[in-house]
């Protein structure tokens, strides 16, 4: 059968890199909270994929707001002089243009630049925000989707489910430390949802992902598979879908959102 002409397209986008303020901040899990920043700055922004990333830039210890950079001919261009600030990926949760709000979402989990500043982020605060870079656009007429990913991938996969139209099926597998972790999305699509409890286990040491996808039933018709997470826990369940599934690769998605042992780590899209 010939396969339609159906494929992601990616969308550029001039970066600019924005100082925007912490507008409230709250609990979604106890171990995921929502930072809501707004400010002049926001204005102009866009994120019309669910799976977009900004680079968020943060103040130095004891500094209320961050060293943003310029955009030079080789990328961002910082003062003369001044530490480069530390800065990690994120995903834009929710962008409201008309309240002038950006949500970003934050697994806490006790170390780390990101988690250590969103959890003592309190109104007032502020933090650089810049992107994203670029849009990766599927089309939303598949006959299915599979979703799957690790509690950083909760953002964006939380983004997809509220975004999808009504005609849309999605077969989503997340995996979090326990039930507590759990969120509850609006959607129009028809969903099938699994919450995988890693129990104890360490975040990106077990390989509850890959099993669920490998006992799916996957139903007829084409589909497209979008994957966050880990990126050494991605790897086997990529290869499965290309080798076994037989899923053309322009209908994959892997991210590795991060690497065990590995300090900032944040790979391309497929």
């Amino acid at each position: 059968m010939t396969q339609p002409e159906r494929a992601p397209r990616r969308v550029p986008f001039a970066i600019k890199f924005r100082l925007l303020e912490v507008l409230r901040v709250a609990y979604v899990t106890p171990h995921m909270v929502r930072v809501t920043l707004g400010g002049k700055d926001l204005e102009g922004f866009q994120t019309p994929a669910a799976d977009d990333h900004v680079r968020l830039i943060f103040p130095a210890p004891g500094e209320l707001k961050p060293v943003l950079p310029t955009m030079g001919p080789n990328g961002p261009v910082f003062p003369a002089g001044t530490p480069r600030p530390a800065s990690r990926d994120y995903t834009p949760r929710r962008y409201d243009a008309a309240a002038g709000e950006l949500d970003i979402d934050f697994v806490v989990h006790g170390s780390g630049p990101g988690s250590t500043w969103a959890t003592h982020a309190k109104p007032g605060d502020f933090v650089g925000v810049g992107g994203p870079r670029s849009s990766m656009i599927v089309p939303q007429d598949f006959a299915w989707y599979l979703l799957a990913g690790d509690a950083t991938a909760l953002p964006a996969i939380g983004r997809w489910l509220e975004e999808l139209p009504t005609s849309a099926h999605a077969i989503v597998f997340i995996e979090v430390s326990d039930s507590s972790e759990e969120q509850q999305f609006n959607t129009r699509a028809r969903v099938d949802l699994t919450w995988l409890h890693r129990n104890g286990a360490e975040p990106g040491n077990t390989n509850q992902l890959e099993k669920a996808i490998r006992t799916l039933e996957f139903p007829p018709g084409d589909h497209f598979i979008w994957l966050a997470g880990e990126a050494n826990t991605l790897r086997p369940i990529r290869e499965h879908v290309y080798n076994e599934r037989g899923t053309p690769k322009k209908w994959v998605s892997a991210t590795g959102y991060w690497k065990r042992n590995t300090v900032d780590h944040h790979e391309p899209h497929d």
